[in-house]
């Protein structure tokens, strides 16, 4: 490749790259979510492993507090069950089966990975674009409250309350 050549492929993958940085700060949401919802959190930056490090369901365990508009605590939920019965995680039932690729009702909550994030991080899950508008449409998925009790019993064995 000559150096021309180079210059325009580097400058289209930075155009790219920005427009997509774009489209996912107009994706997070721009209020805080019920308690209980599910939400998509994006733990891409800013998290090193052991910590979660990719997009995953969570669910919203904090109610918007004051002075705290854009921050909301949440759970991750894995599509994986446990290697072993641990108090710190649970199993949680969703009302409804989530879009791909985070199909199937049935998820962990990891209470020990509990985080309180920016709500730029957070979206609500979708199922595709409307045929007459093309906006995106969203599930509004909101977890029962014995469920959340359940989720509630493994925060606490997490953090030894």
């Amino acid at each position: 490749m000559t150096d021309i050549r180079i210059q325009i492929y580097l400058k289209n993958l930075l155009n790219i790259r920005f427009i997509h940085e774009l489209q996912v700060i107009n994706l997070a949401l721009k209020f805080h979510p019920k308690l209980g919802s599910i939400v998509i959190c994006d733990y891409r930056t800013g998290f090193m492993p052991p910590e979660m490090v990719k997009e995953r369901l969570a669910i919203v365990v904090s109610p918007r507090l004051p002075n705290r508009a854009d921050l909301c605590t949440v759970v991750p939920l894995s599509q994986t069950p446990p290697h072993k019965n641990i108090r710190y995680q649970c199993k949680v039932e969703l009302p409804v089966d989530p879009p791909p690729p985070f199909n199937g009702q049935a998820k962990w909550a990891k209470a020990d990975m509990l985080a309180t994030v920016g709500l730029s991080r957070l979206t609500l899950p979708y199922t595709g674009r409307d045929a007459v508008t093309g906006r995106r449409k969203y599930l509004d998925i909101v977890i029962e409250p014995a469920e959340m009790e359940k989720v509630r019993a493994a925060m606490r064995n997490a953090l030894d309350l």
